[in-house]
């Protein structure tokens, strides 16, 4: 199948155009390189640098490159950036998005997987989170994620598209080749690993007074390359229907005292740790029910050992530190 990935550039979007070709498909990268980085890009995958809002491009790429399907990942996902600026989210994810759906309505595609994003739940009223549960946004992020999946069935009911909509809790880890390089970094993983080289002085554990195990805030964490799986095996269903799932491993979830025990385990180092106090709008607890895309699609996370995921974390870190020491030395 002949795929285009937007944001196939960025952290999960890389991985995601490894997996496609890994699975034989053709797969071509539409991407403004606002966020992602070209050197992401796997050498066998046709890079075409542009900017969604350009109908008349994505028009021209998809009749040229026979399109049959399009991945989805473009987007911006800064929580607090959307509260102070969410025109930037609605521009971006919204309009940019609608942009594209319409050139793939003009060149009758009718299959898109959507990178969408636990957000759109808000708080949760129960855990784990399921697909029914009630949609909630708190923030322009998740509200402009939200008002593309709405989108997206609107479109299906009047053009005849067919989606995916992948519900995101927090990716992590890395592949051989591509890990997360974010400017600013947000996530918790490479903060920890970053305090631990040196890089940051210190991690920030934002309350330890939370009803959990040890009181601190519990999350599910879900290996790059199996939420990467999870688009290919959406991909296969989308001649017969649209569907919405959730991606995350479930089970107990990890709190952030065992994300820095665990990294303290695997890197050998002292990780500096200070605490202050709880984040507004922070559940306690957020896992996803993933049993439908298990159920439905066969997905089975082959890496959601914590261990495993700050380990390829802790491997494609010092991989690219000892790159960009290479490439100053030559310079």
């Amino acid at each position: 199948m002949n795929i285009l990935v937007t944001g196939g550039a960025g952290y999960i979007g890389s991985v995601v155009v490894e997996e496609c070709l890994r699975d034989g498909h053709k797969t071509f990268v539409y991407d403004n390189l606002v966020k992602g980085h070209r050197e992401n890009v796997a050498e066998e995958a046709v890079f075409i640098e542009g900017d969604l809002l350009d109908g008349n491009l994505l028009g021209k790429v998809f009749r040229e490159n026979e399109i049959e399907a399009v991945i989805h990942m473009a987007a911006y996902s800064l929580v607090g950036e959307s509260v102070g600026n969410p025109a930037k989210y609605y521009q971006n994810n919204v309009v940019a998005g609608l942009s594209l759906l319409d050139a793939m309505r003009d060149c009758e595609i009718k299959k898109i997987v959507f990178s969408s994003t636990a957000a759109v739940y808000g708080e949760p009223e129960k855990q784990p989170v399921e697909e029914s549960d009630r949609l909630a946004p708190t923030n322009p992020y998740g509200e402009t994620k939200l008002a593309f999946e709405h989108a997206l069935r609107w479109y299906e009911n009047a053009y005849g598209l067919h989606y995916a909509s992948l519900r995101y809790f927090n990716a992590a880890g890395a592949s051989e080749k591509c890990g997360e390089l974010h400017d600013p970094e947000t996530h918790l993983i490479p903060l920890v690993l970053q305090a631990a080289i040196g890089k940051r002085s210190h991690v920030e554990i934002y309350g330890e007074d939370y009803p959990t195990r040890d009181g601190t805030c519990v999350r599910d964490y879900i290996h790059v390359i199996d939420l990467a799986r999870a688009h290919i095996l959406a991909l296969k269903i989308l001649d017969e229907k649209s569907a919405i799932y959730n991606l995350g491993c479930g089970g107990a979830g990890y709190t952030v005292r065992e994300v820095i025990d665990v990294a303290t385990e695997v890197t050998g180092l002292e990780i500096p740790v200070r605490v202050a106090d709880r984040r507004a709008g922070d559940p306690a607890v957020l896992i996803a029910g993933s049993d439908k895309i298990k159920n439905d699609l066969g997905w089975n996370p082959e890496f959601q050992d914590l261990r495993l995921i700050i380990e390829s974390a802790w491997k494609w870190l010092r991989n690219h530190m000892k790159k960009e020491e290479a490439k100053s030395k030559v310079s």
